[in-house]
């Protein structure tokens, strides 16, 4: 394949994007193999429970520890549950971290989407969310993107059906969302949203088309909403200025109020570092941010350099609103790549070297929640 001319490269590529193989068609383009071994991913488990339209059931994982009674045990490392949802829209399996301490009170809750090639056990491991989530007492969904939407997994955030409110993918999610804090008694103010990658673009998206449910998002090494309507779109906006990213009015033609803290590495190969600011500007060039940025009047914008003991250094841009709070944050990683800032290497796609993005996005995201009407 690498000694191929660049004409049947596209010729291939464009062959494996019709057949929903992004990840594929990206490292063809490329002429390298992906930058994540394919041994380091964990090998995805089958996991149980009944869907029922409408519904969802949650089942014990086998793995967690039990008590005498046979019961799922939430000792310190809190209860890992699976489960599945379904609604008109379609269905997804899902993961749940619900940590020791939850005894029935209102905890917040952090809405997690893998990135292509990941599942949720994966992605749990790689970015450490769920030992955080014990400390400070929160809950964690993991949806799961299965091969049947998409060969990858990646989450559609491509396709015009998957890109709007009370369809496709972003409904599914929000309503599994839903469900998981009516079933558990969450406080429906602090709900959140982060993803990597193709996550990171579906968590934006759900940004931009449920804002009344999510109180903030993450997107890491993650791509703007609606830039791109089918899959050769989609590899145009990776590697960053063809097609429907050309155009800066383009990017803001989408715009929401909910506050943002972004990761990318400025070494990325998949995600071309360029997106993070198109991320941005989706936030930025709201109305009532206008030009200055997405804080109103007296709001103030700050930039900051720091390093990583022994790791990588970073850029930290701060927007603040009137009342002094961030409104959004955009974290520029010097010479990493494709992979979660700070995360373990129980996971596929992270960096240990880098700040920790985990860390830093759970503390964005518990100063902000929704107004309760």
């Amino acid at each position: 394949m690498i000694s191929a001319s660049i004409t049947q490269r596209m010729e291939e590529a464009t062959r494996l994007t019709r057949a929903g193989k992004l990840h594929d068609a990206m490292a063809l383009l490329k002429g390298i193999m992906p930058e994540t071994p394919a041994e380091q991913t964990p090998t995805p488990t089958s996991r149980g429970g009944h869907t029922f339209e409408g519904t969802w059931e949650v089942v014990d994982d086998p793995a967690a520890p039990t008590s005498p009674s046979g019961n799922a045990r939430r000792a310190h490392a809190g209860a890992f549950t699976t489960g599945s949802f379904s609604c008109r829209a379609g269905a997804r399996d899902y993961k749940l971290f619900i940590p020791s301490g939850y005894h029935g009170q209102a905890l917040p809750l952090v809405v997690m989407l893998h990135g292509c090639t990941q599942n949720p056990d994966d992605f749990a491991a790689g970015t450490d969310m769920n030992r955080l989530a014990e400390a400070q007492q929160c809950c964690v969904l993991y949806p799961a993107q299965p091969t049947t939407a998409n060969t990858s997994k990646c989450w559609n955030w491509f396709k015009a059906e998957d890109q709007q409110r009370e369809g496709g993918e972003p409904a599914i999610l929000a309503g599994m969302t839903r469900q998981v804090i009516h079933q558990h008694g969450l406080d429906a103010g602090r709900v959140y949203v982060a993803g990597l990658s193709a996550g990171a673009a579906m968590a934006t998206t759900l940004a931009m088309t449920y804002p009344d449910l999510f109180a903030a998002v993450g997107v890491h090494s993650g791509l703007p909403h609606g830039v791109a309507k089918s899959l050769p779109d989609a590899l145009g906006a990776m590697q960053g200025g063809t097609g429907p990213l050309s155009g800066a009015a383009q990017s803001a033609t989408w715009a929401s109020k909910v506050p943002a803290i972004i990761f990318h590495g400025d070494r990325d190969t998949t995600v071309h570092p360029s997106n993070a600011d198109r991320v941005a500007a989706q936030y930025a060039s709201h109305p009532w941010g206008g030009k200055g940025g997405p804080h109103g009047a007296g709001g103030q914008t700050t930039v900051e350099q720091g390093r990583v003991a022994n790791g990588h250094a970073y850029t930290r841009t701060v927007h603040r609103d009137a009342s002094g709070k961030p409104s959004m944050e955009q974290w520029q990683v010097h010479g990493a790549g494709h992979a979660w800032s700070g995360g373990s290497v129980k996971g596929s796609y992270t960096d240990p070297k880098g700040p920790d993005a985990t860390s830093e996005m759970l503390r964005f995201f518990f100063q902000h929640q929704l107004a309760q009407t």
